[in-house]
């Protein structure tokens, strides 16, 4: 077969979803209805948090980690999928498909990330609340935030330079939207280096946030069954399982992107739960967390009234 590795402008052609004449606006006018809402969501919450000077504080300062990461993820995928919905023909750049899932995957790596810093906020603010306000200072925050994105910028480069060092001999994307392995299978080189690269950051990140939380949230339950103060122990646990609620959604939709990305017997299915991956937490994110908070449903409150 031809190689088509010397054109980075080809166009690629995206599998997608088959949807019929009947379903096609509906189904776009839904999906623009539910990414207007996350715009609406987290964009304002971040103003509310940035503009609101009493909201200065180190959780909410984390925590616009969070939607900026949404953006990120929901901004990448939705535009590109309403576009193809409404196409008979989807055909994408070699380039724009590069982009979309170095953002994607930027997107997942990321929303781990910062969950484990958000954790580690929460464990220093009720293990040790005495030296909350010197531990937590803006500099810490910001470097927490560095931390986060760095890793995760760091990471994903390193995967996507391995899938660009391939030759393409095909041209057709088996998915609903770009990503790494959609990337990969384009060649017909030996793709062994990527498959166990992709692992290895999978299980690195999944072991990562899943033990750095379940350390955090042991010693958080222990404070909690040894203090007397119902008042304090009842703030904490809710903060903690808003928190738990926050990481099981991603941590549950995320496993079965990857582990239906390697068992193609359900290629809709697949697509279907990459989708969710990038649209539930946007959506779930400012109502669970945000909205939970007293401070920012106040704020929200007296905005509106």
């Amino acid at each position: 077969m031809e190689n088509v590795s010397s054109n980075s402008q080809c166009l690629l052609e995206m599998e997608g979803f088959n949807v019929t004449d009947q379903s096609m606006y509906p189904l776009f006018f839904l999906l623009l209805f539910n990414y207007l809402l996350i715009l609406i969501f987290n964009i304002g919450i971040l103003v509310l948090i940035t503009t609101e000077r009493s909201l200065h504080q180190p959780m909410y300062l984390l925590f616009c980690n969070l939607p900026v990461n949404d953006l990120i993820g929901t901004t990448a995928l939705m535009p590109r999928l309403m576009l193809d919905i409404l196409s008979s023909k989807r055909y994408i750049s070699y380039i724009e498909c590069v982009v979309q899932a170095f953002c994607s995957h930027i997107f997942g790596s990321a929303s781990h990330m910062i969950l484990i810093v958000m954790a580690l906020d929460r464990y220093v603010a009720i293990c040790h609340p005495l030296r909350y306000n010197s531990i937590m200072t803006t500099s810490t925050v910001a470097k927490l935030s560095a931390f986060a994105w760095g890793v995760s910028l760091s990471i994903i480069t390193v995967l996507f330079a391995l899938t660009l060092r391939l030759s393409r001999c095909r041209s057709v994307i088996y998915n609903a939207y770009c990503d790494n392995a959609s990337l990969f299978k384009l060649s017909c080189e030996d793709i062994t280096v990527n498959n166990i690269y992709g692992l290895f950051i999978t299980v690195l990140l999944h072991v990562s946030s899943m033990g750095s939380i379940s350390i955090t949230y042991c010693n958080i339950l222990f404070v909690c069954f040894t203090t007397k103060n119902k008042k304090i122990n009842s703030k904490a646990l809710q903060t903690c399982a808003t928190h738990l609620v926050l990481y099981l959604v991603m941590l549950c939709s995320g496993f079965l992107t990857v582990i239906l990305h390697r068992y193609p017997a359900n290629p809709d299915f697949r697509k279907l739960t990459g989708i969710l991956f990038h649209v539930v937490p946007a959506n779930v994110n400012p109502i669970v967390y945000g909205l939970n908070s007293n401070e920012l449903r106040n704020k929200l409150v007296q905005i509106f009234l």
